[in-house]
């Protein structure tokens, strides 16, 4: 059975020596099934400044009005998983853009009215990419969720590449930050992490901010059997590397 591998990384390449889109299409040639999850929280940042809505943050997350959740929209939707796609067609792939509104694929509720229109995941359809990946095609999927009937709903990157990990039982995740992978106090690579010891780094203040939702996606992920990963993607190769077993960065397990 050809390797499914849900690959999470930033809302653009990470940099000039990044090769994260042309190991996809490598993967794709070589008979795998890559899925691509992005963000694009910069982007949002610098569009909601330029049009004067007010941007500000709640436990880490983006608490996201009337006025912010159309930006957001536009920007993951529109720019970000447009150029995601248009990249990886120029290396010779073949990609669809998607997001969570499309056939219901990643289906959402508000909880907490003080970030307005951020979403908590209740279910992923994954008919529609299995459907994709048995035609030969990588789904790049921009972070957003659906309330029904027809609300978007604004959600964390992370946790979306987690749960479409999870329903998808994919081989792997693979987390590509600009860091070897998850630090310890003296700046030293955790090279596993289980959850006594993510307990014991956040207690201690070392595991925080981002990092907290993507270590909590891979043990989702991990539950279910997936090889959850963090890695340097501004290193050559990392992703296929890292989809080929190799022990390099974070591997977290259940």
């Amino acid at each position: 059975m050809p390797l499914t591998t849900v690959v999470k990384i930033g809302g653009s390449t990470l940099g000039s020596e990044d090769t994260t889109l042309s190991d996809l299409v490598a993967m794709q040639r070589a008979g795998e099934r890559p899925v691509v999850v992005h963000g694009g929280g910069a982007m949002i940042t610098d569009w909601l400044r330029r049009l004067e809505i007010p941007s500000q943050f709640v436990d880490g997350l983006r608490s996201t009005n009337a006025d912010a959740i159309n930006v957001v929209v536009g920007v993951l939707r529109g720019v970000v998983n447009t150029q995601l796609v248009g990249e990886i067609g120029a290396l010779g792939g073949r990609a669809v853009g998607l997001c969570g509104v499309d056939s219901g694929l990643v289906t959402a509720e508000r909880y907490d009215d003080r970030l307005g229109f951020v979403g908590r995941i209740t279910g992923v359809n994954t008919e529609l990419l299995l459907s994709l990946l048995d035609s030969g095609v990588i789904p790049v999927i921009a972070p957003i969720g659906l309330e029904a009937p027809s609300q978007p709903l604004n959600i964390n990157a992370d946790t979306v590449a987690g749960e479409v990990a999870r329903a998808l039982r994919a081989d792997s995740l693979v987390f590509l930050t600009d860091v070897e992978g998850l630090l310890d106090a003296q700046g030293a690579l955790v090279p596993e992490l289980n959850q006594a010891r993510a307990t014991a780094l956040r207690t201690s203040g070392v595991l925080g901010g981002g990092m907290i939702p993507k270590v909590e996606a891979c043990f989702r992920a991990a539950e279910a059997g997936v090889a959850a990963s963090m890695a340097d993607g501004t290193v050559p190769g990392m992703l296929r590397r890292v989809a080929s077993g190799e022990r390099v960065g974070t591997r977290i397990v259940a």
